[in-house]
């Protein structure tokens, strides 16, 4: 089994880290879970910090322990993550339960994901049973999401975010994924395979600061709903359809105004009638655009990342 553990500026977080997840995995090889070659793989997503160093000093210290993925430049936490994914695909492990790096992901979880793994689930998905750590709002709009993702017709687990475990067999099927959007959250549930969750309470970071602030989690949300619904593109065929109903009342309203001789009060009504339909021009391209965007990045066949060094 391995870990496999995101890292973008997590300097100040990896020493207490690594000593937590150096601890589980003994505590699991211990107790026969696991097998003794188990470890554990960091991928440096391009920092700004001294992460790398980090990373570098630890696999120099317990090589057998701690391996380490730098990727050539910032390519994103999706990108990171399956990069570690893959990379430990290439390891040959049996299973990798994917974490980040802030330990807020409760690690005993693993505990429960090996014991699912070994009773025949090959996905094992960490979901929190409470959200008490996080503001109102940031709860409110996560619980929004899912529930948009649904209507979207979009599989995900709610109150599930990428800690889980995923079996060799899980990461072959993953790696033949070949889209440059990637969005695990809804790409994973997609593979199919026999499944089971683990209940978790969420803690707090143990070190640094958050790296998914507002605009990265509607930057996030927004790459969800473009990568696996086409249903806004229907939509938005829904409000052509309501704008040109729109537009025919007003088109009678006008012309009775006319007719009586009251144009002028019209006046409000027409200007009304064309800061909606504008309004939905708008909206109609703003998300056309979002898909064009997509069918662009993906013609270009672009790699999603690119390995500088591997420890």
């Amino acid at each position: 089994m391995a870990f496999v553990i995101p890292c973008y500026n997590e300097e100040a977080a990896l020493h207490v880290t690594a000593g937590v997840l150096k601890s589980k995995l003994q505590d699991l090889k211990d107790a026969g879970q696991i097998a003794s070659e188990s470890s554990v793989v960091f991928v440096d997503d391009g920092s700004a910090d001294k992460t790398w160093d980090v990373i570098a000093a630890l696999h120099s210290e317990q090589p057998n322990i701690f391996h380490g993925v730098k990727l050539a430049h910032n390519r994103g936490h999706q990108n990171a993550l399956f990069a570690g994914l893959m990379h430990a695909l290439q390891l040959n492990v049996d299973a990798a339960v994917s974490m980040d790096a802030d330990l807020q992901d409760d690690p005993n979880a693993v505990d429960g994901m090996v014991a699912a793994y070994r009773e025949g689930a090959e996905i094992v998905y960490g979901v929190r049973d409470n959200r008490d750590t996080d503001t109102a709002f940031k709860r409110g709009t996560a619980h929004a999401f899912y529930s948009m993702m649904k209507w979207l017709g979009t599989e995900t687990v709610p109150d599930h975010a990428d800690y889980r475990l995923m079996s060799r067999a899980a990461l072959q099927a993953l790696s033949q994924y070949k889209e440059s959007n990637l969005f695990l959250r809804g790409l994973v549930p997609s593979l199919g395979f026999k499944t089971a969750k683990v209940f978790y309470k969420r803690g707090t970071r143990v070190a640094g600061e958050s790296k998914y602030p507002l605009k990265k989690m509607v930057s996030f949300a927004i790459e969800g709903v473009t990568s696996f619904s086409t249903k806004p593109l229907t939509m938005i065929t829904g409000l052509g359809v309501f704008s040109v109903l729109v537009g025919v009342i007003m088109l009678v309203y006008t012309l009775v105004s006319v007719f009586s001789g009251h144009a002028v009060a019209g006046w409000g009504s027409m200007m009304c009638s064309m800061w909606i339909l504008g309004g939905f021009i708008l909206l109609a391209l703003g998300v056309t655009g979002e898909y064009i965007a997509k069918i662009y990045l993906e013609v270009k066949a672009r790699p999603r990342y690119i390995i500088e060094e591997s420890l």
